[in-house]
C-alpha cells in the first residue's frame, strides 16, 4: 500500500530551476531597460547638440552682436546685394605679452551681416588711409586675424565704399597640390 505523507511534494522536480531561470530573466530585463534608457538619453542629447550647432544659433553665441547699427550708405549696398545687417560696430580688444611687457591693440568690425539665415559674414568697410591689397599676402595680413578669431563665420565682406562694390572673401586652405 502506498501512503502519502503530507510533507511529500508532488510538484515538478524542475520547479526550482524554472524559478531560477525566471529570476535571471527579470534581471536581464532590468539591464536591457537601463541600456535602452541610456541610449534614449544619449540620442536626445545628441539631437539637442545638433540643434544648438546650427550656424545661426552658433554664431549668435560666438560673435557678439551689437544691436546699435549706425546708418551708413554701405548698409543699403549690402541690402541690395541680399544681405541683412544684423549687428553694428564691434571692437575686439587684443592683448600681447612681449618679454613680459603687456601690449594692447584692437581690431574693428564695422557690421555683422547674414545671408539666407545660415551664412554670417563680418563686414569691413574700406578706409582711404588703409586700402586693402588684393594679393594673397595683402589679404592674409589684413583679414586673417578676423577669420581666425571667428572661424565659423562664412567669410568677410569687404565693402569698397569709393566704388560701391562688395568683395566676398572666404578663407581656404591650400593643400599644396595646386600650382
Amino acid at each position: 500500500m502506498f501512503v502519502v505523507t503530507p510533507k511529500q511534494d508532488f510538484a515538478c522536480p524542475h520547479a526550482n530551476r524554472f524559478t531560477e531561470v525566471m529570476g535571471v530573466a527579470s534581471s536581464d530585463k532590468a539591464v536591457v531597460a537601463l541600456i535602452g534608457l541610456a541610449a534614449a538619453i544619449f540620442i536626445i542629447y545628441r539631437i539637442y547638440i545638433w540643434l544648438q550647432g546650427s550656424p545661426r544659433s552658433f554664431m549668435k553665441d560666438r560673435v557678439p552682436i551689437n544691436t546699435i547699427i549706425q546708418p551708413h550708405p554701405s548698409i543699403g549696398l549690402l541690402e541690395d546685394a541680399g544681405y541683412e545687417v544684423i549687428g553694428g560696430k564691434l571692437k575686439i580688444p587684443l592683448s600681447f605679452q612681449v618679454n613680459g611687457a603687456p601690449m594692447y591693440s584692437r581690431l574693428f568690425i564695422d557690421y555683422v551681416a547674414s545671408k539666407d539665415e545660415e551664412h554670417f559674414y563680418l563686414v569691413i568697410l574700406s578706409r582711404p588711409r588703409k586700402a586693402l591689397e588684393f594679393t594673397g599676402s595683402g589679404l592674409r595680413d589684413t583679414l586673417l586675424p578676423y577669420l581666425l578669431i571667428y572661424p565659423d563665420c562664412s567669410g568677410v565682406l569687404y565693402v569698397d565704399t569709393v566704388n560701391s562694390a562688395i568683395h566676398v572673401i572666404k578663407l581656404g586652405k591650400d593643400d599644396g597640390e595646386s600650382n
